[in-house]
């Protein structure tokens, strides 16, 4: 199958009083259309930027990003515009990412109107059938944020991403800061869109068991850098990098006849800022060795499993 979305090498730094921070270091990874890749792991591992960074909200170091088989990691001016509305994304926060002072109506009828397709009765028309695509009722096209739920402001960011006819959407933590009943209301709405619009999705989450409902391919990150890369059946079923078999092995269990073992991680944190070579976990790493300080690839050890470490085989067999 084609693919939609080519990642290559791709990295973000920030310059820092102490140094150069290595947000995100030389990810790569690719995705078919119609399919969703789910992002994983600790809280200031480099996933939300690096989601920002594939969608040109903010601008790579290094590296290449391939929409529809063409390289748009440095498009400007025209270009640029007409990418916005084939990538969208959303937010983790629906109540910040929403402008206080417009209605739900003028929300998702701004968007439209920006893409200078639609004449104003047209737009008029469009806001009314996103509104029903995503579950808002007519009655509520007047409100304002602070007027709705949480779950109902996320669905008007839904819209509003969807306005543009996107090909591609990042959710960016999009159920985090939502009630657990209304995350899966807002996570089967996402699979029905998807299946619907023929939408890719990048899903950037914390939760395990939320991005193994709705992904496709799964992508553990740790300190900037992609350490294992695998179907999401896969990664549950089988998981090869030690910082991955940790993350699992936190996830509460209800099967009080099968006790799973409890991965107790060690040692310090490294610094993101002008980080050594080799692998950043091998610091908390029960079974790092000197070699896991040299430079490490991600190396294909299953069929469609790629992982970060040169003891995988090793540690594994």
């Amino acid at each position: 199958m084609a693919t939609l979305l080519e990642i290559r090498n791709l990295k973000k730094y920030f310059q820092t009083p102490k140094g150069v921070l290595h947000a995100v270091d030389g990810i790569s990874f690719s995705l078919e259309p119609g399919k969703t890749m789910g992002i994983v792991g600790e809280s200031g591992c480099g996933k939300s930027t690096l989601g920002r960074t594939v969608i040109r909200l903010i601008d790579s170091s290094g590296g290449q990003i391939i929409f529809e088989n063409k390289d748009v990691t440095f498009v400007r001016g025209r270009e640029l515009k007409a990418l916005r509305q084939k990538m969208q994304i959303i937010f983790q926060d629906p109540f910040a990412s929403l402008n206080p002072r417009f209605t739900v109506e003028r929300t998702i009828r701004e968007a439209l109107m920006l893409t200078k397709r639609y004449s104003r009765p047209e737009a008029m028309d469009e806001t009314e059938r996103l509104m029903e695509l995503v579950g808002i009722d007519q009655r509520l096209r007047n409100s304002y944020p602070h007027e709705l739920d949480g779950g109902r402001r996320q669905r008007v960011v839904i819209a509003r991403a969807l306005a543009t006819g996107p090909r591609f959407v990042v959710g960016d933590e999009p159920v985090s800061a939502l009630d657990v009943s209304i995350q899966a209301q807002i996570i089967n709405l996402l699979q029905d869109l998807q299946e619907a619009m023929d939408l890719t999705y990048i899903f950037i989450t914390h939760d395990l068991s939320a991005v193994k409902h709705i992904s496709d391919v799964i992508g553990v990150m740790y300190l900037g850098q992609m350490v294992e890369i695998c179907p999401s059946n896969e990664i549950f079923r089988s998981p090869l990098h030690p910082y991955t078999k940790a993350l699992l092995s936190a996830i509460p269990s209800i099967d009080i006849h099968h006790q799973q073992e409890s991965v107790i991680l060690e040692g310090e944190i490294v610094s993101p800022i002008n980080p050594k070579p080799g692998c950043r976990f091998s610091a908390r790493c029960r079974y790092s060795q000197a070699k896991c300080g040299e430079p490490q690839s991600l190396e294909e050890i299953a069929t469609d499993h790629f992982v970060f470490c040169s003891r995988a085989r090793e540690i594994n067999d």
